[in-house]
């Protein structure tokens, strides 16, 4: 008499529930841990609950800014520095990538130009220096007669834009990338008439910062 090696259904149902709730358990582990280490981030996030790095515009000097009538093409050539602040008593930010141009009339009158990246620590300020430089970068017909009229004016109002990602630091805790961006304002004046050297301006405007 042969013996009977086949599982009664029942055997078979507990087996199939020990597997089942194994997998249950390790599933509930790891949500539990992954929700927990969330929980910290986030908590960690809205208790310090950074601050958006603060820029201002110190200098600006305008050397080029030459039209050619047809096709409408600008060459510039434009010199600024930057003071960007990190206003956290505990947040420290990486700035991981840093584009600059410079923008007149909302139109873009420079090459894209690349900052290198850096740390700043709980704040920290740092200058920020570029050469913007913009050879035959096409504008609209219009662009001619609003220089015209703002030289008669006896004042210049340029845009110089940043934008770029960054990274929240807590500890040895850091963020995901955001994206940023920068607006600053410059009113350049240079009374009756246009002088032969540089158009500069030296007043210092706070800038506006979207994240």
């Amino acid at each position: 008499m042969s013996e009977n090696h086949e599982k009664s259904p029942q055997h078979c149902a507990k087996k199939c529930w020990s597997i089942d709730k194994r997998y249950k358990k390790l599933l509930y582990a790891f949500f539990t841990s992954l929700f927990s280490v969330l929980s910290v981030i986030i908590l960690i996030y809205f208790l310090l609950h950074p601050s958006k790095p603060e820029f201002s515009l110190k200098e600006v000097d305008i050397y080029q800014l030459n039209l050619f009538t047809n096709p409408q093409l600008v060459n510039s050539s434009i010199q600024f520095t930057l003071l960007s602040n990190n206003p956290n008593q505990k947040v420290g930010i990486y700035y991981d990538k840093l584009i600059v141009y410079a923008s007149y009339k909302k139109q873009q009158i420079t090459n894209l130009t690349t900052l290198t990246p850096f740390y700043q620590d709980h704040e920290e300020s740092n200058l920020l220096t570029a050469f913007l430089i913009g050879n035959g970068v096409p504008v609209t017909p219009s662009f001619g007669y609003e220089v015209v009229r703002d030289t008669t004016g006896g004042k210049i109002v340029l845009n110089i834009k940043v934008n770029g990602q960054l990274r929240w630091k807590v500890c040895s805790w850091v963020s995901g990338k955001y994206r940023f961006s920068v607006n600053c304002v410059a009113i350049i004046a240079f009374g009756p008439s246009i002088p032969s050297g540089p158009l500069s301006s030296r007043q210092g405007t706070q800038c506006s910062t979207t994240i």
